[in-house]
């Protein structure tokens, strides 16, 4: 009898969770999804719609359909936690844990994911030809590489040092901003100011880095938001240099040797005997950034084993013992702070280069979210976890453009790119409670007696990397 009873209460306690699971997700998705406006010509006004009601029967119920859908996710997803044996928790590295962070240490892997990396414009171009493979070069290979040299420098602040920026946009756009303004005043090239732009990136680092030295967690992320802030509307009110939010055009891209890719006779096609196309430009673009990119991998993995480098890893795990081996903390700050910096104005003149034009909007707090969820989710500290966040965040959002299947299902006007804020939240939200400290969470320290061991990263303590 009594083991009747707690059977009952465990169902009665098992339904009673999944409804209120199923009321709160109604209550989020029915306002966002079921909700909204539409045009009336008659009155030439604009007038609010239950389910999207007055329009065709795929378009009326597609609210419907669409919110229905996602409260069956969310109801789902909780009884498969709610009916998931539970197992007792070990303090070692789970087993998936450490086999996906031996596959980002193997080389073997490194090397075949830069072989591929290598082989991807080249691959588009053989299977798509020139048009086809114009947007999977542009939208996704580009966009993608762009994110990964993000987030490796962001990685040096977050996942070496452990100082949580939220304001790492602004550097991206010192970057963008130093290329536009040497070029439309001095004229010059984006190779000349390459250097230049990583310089006085890194320049506003050690600035923004001088402020926050004694600074740490919740605050050190409130001023590095204000400093990104500060900068984004310094651009917009400065419109006699930056020209405001009109932004500045005309940037030119990067040449090859000299070599512009346009259809002039002096152009790239001409010159080599190619009919012109602009996949040739997109594809030496991707190059250039992933070029970049490795560049960014190879420094940080060398500096990793540097005292400077040790100093970070040390200055992520606990302050005050790395204050007590008598380790400068300013300096090992400032460093961080200075370098990844550097990275990110490399990203951000090519950014400029590769747009043709850019103005603050382009810069907004959405890109630091963005770059930080890269790092975070990818796992701190981890090259590799960086990339599969990248591709996956960056590239599955992008890729949501591409599912018109949809429109069979939820009507013509459904556009599924519309949805791309949810879907992160979302993603996110997920990641935090399926692994809180990103895909390849395990330490593996630089230093080490005999052999290199993965340390678990529950034995980390919570706020210190």
């Amino acid at each position: 009898m009594a083991q009747d009873s707690e059977s009952r209460l465990d169902s009665g306690a098992f339904f009673k969770d999944v409804a209120f699971w199923a009321i709160a997700a109604i209550g989020i998705f029915l306002p966002v999804v079921g909700f909204g406006t539409y045009s009336d010509t008659q009155t030439n006004s604009l007038r609010f719609s239950f389910l999207n009601q007055g329009y065709s029967f795929g378009q009326r119920y597609g609210g419907f359909v669409t919110t229905a859908v996602m409260v069956a996710i969310v109801v789902a997803v909780r009884i498969f936690v709610l009916l998931k044996p539970k197992s007792e928790k070990k303090a070692g590295a789970s087993a998936f844990s450490v086999a996906l962070t031996k596959v980002g240490m193997s080389p073997v892997a490194m090397w075949f994911g830069a072989g591929l990396a290598v082989a991807f414009p080249l691959l588009m171009l053989g299977i798509l030809g020139d048009k086809g493979s114009l947007k999977w070069v542009d939208t996704f290979g580009i966009q993608i590489m762009i994110y990964v040299m993000l987030g490796w420098g962001l990685n040096v602040v977050v996942g070496l040092a452990g100082l949580l920026d939220l304001g790492y946009v602004a550097f991206y756009a010192v970057g963008a901003y130093a290329y536009a303004m040497m070029f439309q005043y001095w004229g010059l090239t984006f190779w000349e100011v390459l250097p230049l732009a990583g310089t006085l990136s890194a320049f506003w680092g050690i600035m923004l880095g001088f402020p926050v030295l004694r600074l740490r967690g919740d605050y050190l992320a409130i001023v590095t938001l204000a400093f990104g802030e500060i900068i984004r509307v310094v651009l917009i009110n400065w419109k006699s240099f930056t020209g405001g939010n009109d932004g500045v055009t005309s940037i030119k891209p990067p040449t090859f040797f000299g070599i512009p890719f346009n259809a002039s006779p002096t152009g790239f096609a001409h010159t080599f005997g190619l009919p012109f196309s602009p996949i040739y430009s997109k594809i030496f673009l991707y190059y250039v950034i992933l070029a970049m990119a490795l560049a960014t991998a190879y420094v940080t993995m060398r500096m990793r084993k540097l005292p400077v480098g040790r100093a970070w890893e040390a200055l992520r795990e606990n302050e005050i013992a790395c204050r007590s081996l008598g380790i400068d903390t300013t300096k090992t700050k400032l460093a961080a702070f200075a370098t990844g910096a550097m990275f990110g104005g490399f990203a951000g003149a090519f950014f400029a280069a590769k747009q043709g034009f850019i103005n603050p909007e382009s810069f907004t707090f959405q890109e630091s979210v963005m770059v930080l969820a890269i790092v975070v989710l990818g796992g701190s500290g981890s090259l590799m976890g960086v990339v599969i966040s990248a591709i996956v965040l960056v590239g599955g959002l992008e890729a949501l453009r591409e599912l018109t299947f949809l429109k069979y299902i939820f009507g013509n006007d459904f556009d599924p790119s519309i949805y791309r804020s949810l879907i992160f939240g979302l993603a996110m939200v997920i990641m935090m409670l399926w692994k809180p400290r990103g895909l390849i969470s395990n330490r593996v320290p630089t230093a080490f007696l005999k052999e290199r061991k993965v340390v678990s990263g529950a034995l980390v303590q919570e706020g210190h990397g």
